[in-house]
């Protein structure tokens, strides 16, 4: 008996991961906004935020 066949066996053994449908996957934004309700401080955040997405989708 060579070394692989107790490989199988312990990899059939292993738990496998649920899928998650489509519908019910986020893109990790779950915040609340209003323009009308911001201030300075939110608007300048949300430039920031912006400039560096811009920069991730670069890379």
């Amino acid at each position: 008996m060579g070394r692989s066949q107790n490989q199988k066996t312990r990899d059939k053994n292993k738990q496998k991961l649920p899928q998650v449908p489509k519908q019910l996957k986020s893109d990790g934004r779950d915040i609340e906004f209003s323009r009308e309700l911001a201030d300075n401080d939110d608007l300048e955040a949300l430039a920031r935020s912006e400039a560096a997405d811009q920069r991730a989708k670069r890379r």
